[in-house]
């Protein structure tokens, strides 16, 4: 009887032990993977670029309207009937090339009549000439028929101007950008018919502040930018700089000119003007997204064997989305872009793109999961019955 009894309490003292045993397994076992899951939360995944040198630009941007360096707006020198139309609006002309004709039959009479006149003059001009040198005549009568012959030609050369002018012409190259008559229209000397606009090359007039006349030049590059025409950069260049400075708007005209050997350019486009005047190559370069600034202050976080330190540098010019650092950093090393809201000095990091791949990442989620079958005891203890 008493042997019984205590072998039923050496069994309940077993069965305790057993228990106890289980749990500080299972503690441990919670313990590691909750040490885990601190280290794997305090490397701070974040996204980095390396700094390269590069070239970098300093210029002041504007707005202005795209507009014709000429043009003209094309008035008769003959009043008359249009009697033929040889262009239509949009039509590339050349200098000189006919746009229409007014009548010009009268002119063509007259012209006739003029000429004739001319050859009777010529003979009787000839004629005395010769009675002159043979002192037949005085020299008062040859010189009255030598003025008349002169006179004559004259009025012949006036006819042949006025008929040029039945051919109305281009006055330099260009496009016809309005035509205001039809065919039978009576013209004059006073209302404009064409209005020629020289598309190539075109300018904008800029009015920029007076702060920026010392930094401006004749002939410095310029970068366009056309609402019209999104993604596409065109050249231009200053082609004079106003020499006084409007003392009601502080401002001083420049004026740019830009071409387009593709033709795509229009009078009345709106763009956006970089005027460059200072250029540096060869310089560090660091994304803008990497700088912070705060109190005057500039400064990134780098990252040295997957540690981050706060760094103080200092800047020149932005253009581009680039900043040039001219202190406190050196080609090669890695700034953060992305991810500075949760750092401080010393953080551990991880830069996305560098550490493992997908796969691993899983794998390595996986190892440290409490409830996977590596670390569950219950798992363990039916894998060791399975395999017995």
């Amino acid at each position: 009887m008493n042997t019984r009894r205590w072998m039923l309490l050496l069994l309940v003292l077993v069965s305790l032990l057993a228990g106890c045993q289980s749990q500080d397994s299972q503690t441990t076992a919670d313990d590691e993977s909750a040490t885990e899951e601190t280290e794997q939360v305090a490397a701070i995944p974040v996204e980095a670029e390396t700094l390269a040198l590069g070239s970098i630009s300093a210029f002041y941007s504007s707005t202005g309207t795209l507009e014709a360096d000429r043009e003209a707006r094309v008035v008769p020198r003959l009043a008359g009937q249009i009697v033929l139309i040889e262009v239509e609006e949009g039509d590339r002309v050349a200098q000189g090339q006919v746009l229409a004709r007014v009548d010009a039959d009268r002119l063509r009479i007259e012209k006739q009549q003029a000429e004739a006149d001319l050859s009777r003059m010529r003979q009787d001009f000839e004629r005395h000439r010769e009675m002159h040198a043979r002192d037949l005549i005085s020299t008062e009568v040859f010189e009255r028929v030598k003025y008349d012959f002169e006179a004559q030609q004259a009025r012949v050369e006036l006819v042949d101007l006025e008929l040029s002018y039945s051919k109305i012409k281009a006055p330099f190259a260009g496009v016809v950008s309005e035509r205001m008559i039809k065919l039978g229209n009576q013209v004059n000397t006073v209302d404009p018919i064409f209005v020629i606009t020289a598309m190539d090359p075109l300018q904008a007039t800029l009015d920029v502040p007076e702060r920026e006349l010392a930094r401006l030049e004749d002939d410095q590059r310029v970068s366009v930018r056309l609402d019209a025409l999104p993604g596409e950069v065109f050249d231009g260049f200053v082609q004079r700089i106003a020499p006084v400075i409007d003392a009601g708007s502080g401002t001083f005209r420049v004026t740019v000119e830009v071409s387009d050997s593709n033709d795509r350019l229009r009078p009345g486009m709106f763009g956006r003007f970089q005027i460059v005047f200072d250029q540096r190559e060869s310089v560090l370069l660091a994304p803008v997204e990497a700088v912070a600034l705060e109190d005057g202050r500039a400064s990134v976080y780098v990252i040295e064997d997957g540690v981050v330190s706060q760094r103080t540098i200092e800047l020149g010019y932005r253009n581009n989305g680039k900043y040039e650092v001219t202190q406190g950093l050196s080609e090669g090393e890695r700034v953060v872009v992305l991810g500075q809201a949760a750092l401080s000095e010393g953080a551990r990091v991880v830069v996305l793109g560098d550490s493992v791949s997908q796969g691993e990442a899983i794998e390595v989620a996986s190892e440290s999961d409490p409830l996977s079958a590596e670390n569950n005891p219950q798992d363990q203890n039916t894998d060791h019955g399975t395999q017995s």
